[in-house]
């Protein structure tokens, strides 16, 4: 009896009996002339361990990921390689090493899914003949040396840094316009020099301080300013 998941590859003399797998269900075979193995179709989780891997820019990293696989002839991973997950588990680790090689640090951290992609489609490729299908990969995580992770923190801050001190200079520099065009406005309106000044005192005395302020109107500046320039 051959269950629902599962598939029997029957030999009948040493010769696979039809090319096809038998099953599910009751499946009758011969007594001393047949054999049969019994073969898994549900998907396999494989973990791959962390590999050293030496990166396209010279950096030192230890990744991990997981393979998920299923076989879809059972045929073929019966008669065309001796240990079918071994085989995949072995291959996954070697593509993993070679794949990542290529890749810079930068694009390890960034593109993880783009190059999970690419090593499922090698993988898939390489086991299509073993009746695999890899059907996901995955990086699981990514590890670097602490003194790479202290350059990269001290390169990040700087970065920040600069960023900041930019926006803080296009600030001042907006502000020096938005200055320039309002004493534009006010030199036109001397009535409206008067307001903002009420206005500023008004601001200062609502505020809890020991500043004494003496308010004195404008137009008694521009009187003696006049009376100056009589004289």
């Amino acid at each position: 009896v051959v269950k629902e998941y599962e598939r029997a590859v029957v030999f009948r003399l040493g010769r696979i009996l039809s090319k096809k797998a038998k099953g599910p269900g009751l499946v009758l075979i011969l007594p001393c002339t047949d054999t049969f193995i019994k073969v898994d179709l549900r998907t396999v989780t494989c973990k791959i361990p962390p590999q050293e891997i030496l990166t396209k820019d010279a950096v030192t990293t230890q990744v991990d990921g997981v393979l998920y696989y299923k076989i879809h002839s059972a045929v073929s991973a019966v008669a065309n390689v001796t240990d079918v997950h071994s085989a995949t588990f072995l291959l996954a680790q070697t593509t993993l090493r070679n794949v990542l090689g290529t890749q810079s640090l930068a694009q390890l951290l960034s593109a993880r899914e783009e190059i999970a992609h690419s090593i499922q489609t090698i993988l898939d490729s390489a086991t299509g003949q073993w009746g695999i299908k890899v059907t996901r990969v995955e990086i699981k995580d990514v590890r670097i040396p602490v003194a790479m992770q202290r350059a990269m923190a001290a390169e990040a801050e700087a970065a920040r840094e600069a960023r900041a001190k930019v926006v803080a200079a296009e600030g001042e520099m907006n502000a020096s316009k938005a200055l320039k065009q309002a004493s534009m406005v006010l030199a036109e309106s001397p009535a409206g020099l008067q307001l903002r000044y009420l206005q500023t005192l008004t601001t200062l005395a609502a505020e809890n301080n020991s500043t004494i302020v003496f308010p004195l109107p404008i137009n008694m500046l521009e009187s003696l300013r006049q009376k100056n320039r009589g004289g």
